[in-house]
Formats: C-alpha cells, sequence, structure tokens
C-alpha cells in the first residue's frame, strides 16, 4: 500500500521509500525528514482535490506532501499501528 492510499485518520508503518535512481533527491530528502523503514505515519487531512496535498505525522512532527512525493512512501502490507482505528 502507498501512503496516499491510506485512508483518513489511520496508521501504517513504513517499509520504504522508492527511489528512482541511486542518488534520488526526493528519497533522499524524504528520508532526512524521518520517513524511513519501521516508523510510524498517520495521514491528517487530504487535500480538496485528489488527495494533494496529503498532511502526515511522522512523529510529532506533522509534513504536508505532494501527490507525488506521498506515492513513493510504501508501507508495509497487512500492518497498521495499533489504536488507529476510528482515530
Amino acid at each position: 500500500m502507498l501512503l496516499n492510499d491510506l485512508p483518513l485518520y489511520q496508521s501504517g508503518v513504513i517499509d520504504h521509500v522508492e527511489a528512482f535512481s541511486p542518488h534520488d533527491p526526493i528519497a533522499r530528502r524524504l528520508g532526512e525528514l524521518g520517513f524511513v523503514p519501521g516508523e510510524p505515519v498517520r495521514v491528517v487531512a487530504y487535500g480538496p482535490v485528489g488527495k494533494d496535498p496529503v498532511a502526515v505525522e511522522v512523529g510529532f512532527t506533522r509534513f504536508a506532501l505532494r501527490g507525488s512525493e506521498a506515492r513513493r512512501v510504501v508501507l508495509c502490507p497487512h500492518e497498521r499501528e495499533q489504536g488507529s482505528a476510528g482515530q
């Protein structure tokens, strides 16, 4: 599942960030911001048109990502952070 497919207010765990080249600047920057394997992430808002942008929480920090950036964040299959339902 990709980050931009996660339902509103639901949490997931990051599996990896798609890199299109060995030195992909967007993938590198997402990693620097905390989008790393094993890290919980939660969707807190979607933009009004086409889920773009998407606001997410990683740790205690909120980020707004473009849809193209959110589609690079791959979540662990069938794994959700406990206590995420209905929050």
